[in-house]
C-alpha cells in the first residue's frame, strides 16, 4: 500500500511538472526548441533591439522610458535564449531595468508589465522554484491592466488570463478557468485587430471543449486578418508572424479536419 502511494505520488508530481512547464511556455513565449534540438537563432532585429536599448539604460541610468524599454528587450531578446543560464540572465536584467522604472513613476504601466513579462521569462528556467513567481507575475500584470489596458495590444489581459488557465488550480496554485475566460475575453474586446488576443481564445476554447465557441472566434479572427497583416508589418514582427500563422495552421486543421481524420478511413 506504501509503496503504491509513493508510485501515485510521483505520477501526480510528473503530472504537476508538465503542467508547469505548459504554463511557462504559454506565458512567457512562442519560441520554444523541441527537446534535443538546438534552440533557434537570434533574430538580428531582436539582438539589434536589445543592443540599443541596452546602450541607452546605461548612458541615461535615471531615465524612465530608457528602463523600460531595456526591460521589453530583454523579454523579446530571452525568447531566443542560447542557454537556460542566458535566459535566467536576460530575465533578471529585464526586472532591475522594469524596477528601476517603477522606482522612478510607480504607476508606470510599462513598469509592472514588463516586470511580470520577465518574471515569466525567469519562471521558465525553474521547476517548484517558479511557484511562488506566479503570484507576483499576477499582481504586477493586474497592476498594469488597472493602469492601461491596452498596452501591448492588451497585454496584461491577455497574459494574465494564459497565467490563470495553465497555471495548477487552488490549492496548489491559482489557476481558475473562471477568471482565464474573463481577461482572455477582455483582451479581444479591448484590442480585436491584434491576431493573438483571438489564437489564445479559441486555443482556450478547444481545450475547454467549446467547439461552437471557438467557431465563432475563429470567423471573428479570419476578419481581422487582413487589416492586421497590414498593420502589424516589418522585421519586429515577422517573428510573431511566423507564430500566428503556424497557430492558424494547427486551429484549421483541429476545426476543419479532412473527411477520412473526421470519420475515419473505411
Amino acid at each position: 500500500m506504501v509503496e503504491d502511494r509513493q508510485e501515485m505520488e510521483k505520477s501526480d508530481l510528473k503530472k504537476m511538472i508538465g503542467r508547469l512547464l505548459c504554463c511557462w511556455t504559454a506565458l512567457a513565449g512562442t519560441v520554444v526548441s523541441s527537446q534535443g534540438s538546438p534552440p533557434p537563432p537570434v533574430p538580428a532585429v531582436m539582438q539589434r533591439n536589445y543592443d540599443a536599448a541596452r546602450k541607452n539604460h546605461e548612458a541615461n541610468p535615471g531615465d524612465t522610458r530608457a528602463a523600460w524599454i531595456l526591460g521589453r528587450a530583454c523579454f523579446d531578446r530571452a525568447e531566443y535564449s542560447q542557454s537556460m543560464a542566458e535566459r535566467g540572465q536576460l530575465a533578471n536584467e529585464g526586472i532591475a531595468a522594469s524596477k528601476i522604472a517603477l522606482e522612478k513613476a510607480p504607476k508606470l504601466a510599462e513598469g509592472h508589465y514588463y516586470t511580470a513579462m520577465n518574471l515569466a521569462q525567469l519562471a521558465r528556467t525553474k521547476l517548484w522554484g517558479a511557484l511562488p513567481l506566479l503570484s507576483r507575475m499576477e499582481h504586477e500584470w493586474l497592476a498594469a491592466a488597472a493602469i492601461d489596458e491596452k498596452l501591448d495590444g492588451g497585454g496584461p489581459h491577455r497574459f494574465v488570463g494564459l497565467l490563470y488557465r495553465d497555471a495548477p488550480s487552488w490549492p496548489v496554485s491559482l489557476g481558475d478557468k473562471a477568471k482565464a475566460r474573463t481577461h482572455l475575453l477582455r483582451a479581444v474586446e479591448l484590442c480585436p485587430d491584434f491576431p493573438e488576443n483571438y489564437l489564445n481564445l479559441i486555443e482556450s476554447y478547444l481545450g475547454w471543449h467549446e467547439k461552437a465557441a471557438a467557431a465563432a472566434a475563429r470567423q471573428k479572427l479570419q476578419e481581422v486578418l487582413p487589416a492586421a497583416r497590414g498593420k502589424y508589418t516589418g522585421d519586429y514582427w515577422d517573428e510573431s508572424w511566423k507564430d500566428w500563422n503556424q497557430r492558424l495552421l494547427k486551429i484549421q486543421a483541429i476545426c476543419n479536419p479532412p473527411p477520412e481524420a473526421a470519420h475515419g478511413s473505411k
